[in-house]
């Protein structure tokens, strides 16, 4: 036996840059920050309602500021992107059994895009009121 063992050398860095899938999956985990960072805003905007008209008036003219519309916009790719990829994993993640069979993933991918088609029109139809 050898005394010095064969270490394969590994970049810190940029390691997830070989594969596609690597790639994917860290730009989804990147997702995270700017929806935590547009959780945040909201959070921010509900601080900002609860003291006042004139505070909230004041933050919303803020956000429709160049910076505050490209956050919105980066933000928005990232939600759509990280829910996109989580639906289209979900049946690795969540496998379903109806008796000894599986439920295919088709189904459980278009359920989930059902779910939110369905959420998105009732928020829509109550935001019209």
């Amino acid at each position: 036996m050898s005394r010095r063992p064969y270490v394969r050398e590994v970049s810190r860095s940029w390691w997830w840059l070989n594969q596609r899938r690597y790639v994917g999956y860290m730009i989804r985990e990147l997702s995270c920050v700017f929806i935590g960072a547009y959780t945040a805003v909201i959070v921010v905007s509900l601080m900002r309602l609860s003291q006042g008209q004139a505070a909230y008036e004041g933050f919303l003219d803020a956000l429709w500021g160049p910076v505050g519309l490209a956050f919105h916009i980066v933000a928005f790719v990232f939600a759509l992107y990280h829910t996109t990829t989580w639906f289209n994993v979900t049946p690795k993640a969540m496998p379903l059994r109806l008796g000894e069979r599986r439920v295919p993933g088709g189904a459980i991918i278009g359920a989930h895009y059902a779910g939110w088609l369905a959420v998105s029109a009732v928020v829509l139809f109550l935001a019209g009121d």
